[in-house]
């Protein structure tokens, strides 16, 4: 299905073609009729079970509406980018849609990767369970200081090979969903090679290989992903070279291929949040009174409303550009890095202004703003930083300059 009506140009259109739009509202009717109800659940410790979620999946693939990004050969819908954007930011109107429709991280970006790299073996061992949504997956690139964060070619962590097997050695933490994930994709050094971007590769590890160890679950600000943002070791962790996940020393290449869409796919969800969340302070702006008038004849909360729509009107526009990219082939390493810096601070400033509207209300747990806030928050910095994205655009800048003055030499 095409996101757009082609028109025989190459242009980005800014209208959702009939089809996709059905599909958009049948998404929006599935997240307020099955979703929001189990949202309550996420405050409790353990939030929403494993069951829960497999029951809200079953009811997408009726309704549906399941795997708006996955191929058809794997039970999705077979979207293209700009599909994919307009159903994920109304799956991400509750933070349970996108576990219902199995396009969550880190299993959506897993999915992503299994399906561009992955062998057919592996794929049968993993990537067709995954999309199935019978179990969750993990990825582990991110280690403590010194070693990787924003930088992955920081990796400390190491495998050396012992005939046919390797073995592995390293600390992982903030490994999101670790706790109960079928496996992991894991990320470390296995050569020193000189080109930065060679010398990491990418290994398939089954929980429960010995060495493979989840030492705690990291206490954080955000607490809904299943799975928890854990501390992983893995020690003499033994592993047969057909775990390799692409070629060996490549893995800097595939962590690009994923990390670009998947910064994308972030924001199309927080961008669905940060709607809700609007709608929410506008409800209660339209209700609540004071000074003798609804907070909504206000100018001061007028203000906050319209910054608060033209941050939405904004974000979403630099995710269709991006995607639009996408769909061509290109690959959009800049888009997706402005999208991710804008999107990011315009959403925490949507949800923010949010709970200034509704006050003490705002910040308690009658409305879910709070709960949005907490979760929010930390998307300005994984998948790499506002600023780290800040100075990937500023060098873009600057090469498209020094070209400039160069081609007037």
């Amino acid at each position: 299905m095409s996101a757009t009506e082609s028109d025989g140009t190459d242009g980005i259109s800014f209208q959702v073609a009939p089809e996709l739009a059905d599909l958009r509202d049948r998404i929006r009717t599935f997240v307020e009729r099955e979703c929001i109800p189990h949202e309550p659940a996420l405050l409790a410790p353990g939030g929403v079970s494993w069951d829960v979620v497999g029951e809200l999946r079953a009811r997408a693939r009726e309704a549906g509406v399941y795997g708006p990004q996955l191929p058809k050969h794997l039970g999705g819908l077979g979207l293209d980018w700009r599909g994919v954007a307009v159903t994920f930011e109304e799956a991400g109107t509750s933070l349970l849609g996108p576990l219902a429709l199995n396009c969550a991280a880190p299993d959506e970006g897993n999915m992503h990767l299994l399906e561009n790299v992955a062998t057919p073996e592996q794929k049968a061992t993993y990537l067709e369970p995954l999309a199935a949504g019978t179990i969750r997956s993990c990825f582990a690139m991110t280690e403590p200081a010194p070693g990787a964060g924003a930088d992955p070619t920081m990796l400390r962590s190491r495998a050396r090979q012992a005939g046919d097997d390797w073995v592995i050695d390293g600390h992982k933490w903030y490994i999101t969903g670790a706790d109960g994930a079928a496996f992991a994709i894991v990320m470390v050094r296995t050569s020193d090679d000189p080109d930065p971007r060679r010398g990491a590769t990418m290994f398939l590890v089954e929980a429960g290989t010995p060495g493979f160890e989840i030492v705690r679950h990291v206490p954080s600000l955000d607490r809904t992903f299943p799975g928890g943002h854990c501390e992983v070791r893995f020690t003499n962790c033994r592993v047969p070279s057909s775990a390799i996940l692409g070629e060996a020393d490549f893995g800097f290449d595939y962590a690009q291929s994923r990390l670009v869409p998947a910064r994308l796919t972030h924001c199309m969800r927080w961008l669905g949040i940060a709607r809700r969340s609007l709608e929410i302070a506008a409800e209660h702006a339209v209700r609540r009174t004071g000074g003798g008038k609804t907070l909504g004849e206000h100018q001061m909360v007028q203000a906050m409303l319209a910054d608060s729509q033209i941050d939405l009107d904004a974000a979403r526009l630099l995710i269709w550009r991006a995607c639009w990219d996408l769909d061509q082939g290109r690959p959009a390493r800049g888009e997706s890095s402005a999208a991710k810096v804008f999107v990011a601070e315009a959403v925490h400033r949507v949800v923010d202004r949010a709970i200034q509207v509704c006050g003490a209300l705002g910040i308690s747990e009658d409305l879910p703003l709070s709960l949005f806030y907490r979760e929010i928050r930390p998307f300005r910095i994984y998948d790499g930083p506002t600023e780290v994205h800040k100075v990937a655009v500023a060098r873009r800048v600057l090469r498209q300059a020094q070209a400039r003055l160069k081609a007037r030499v």
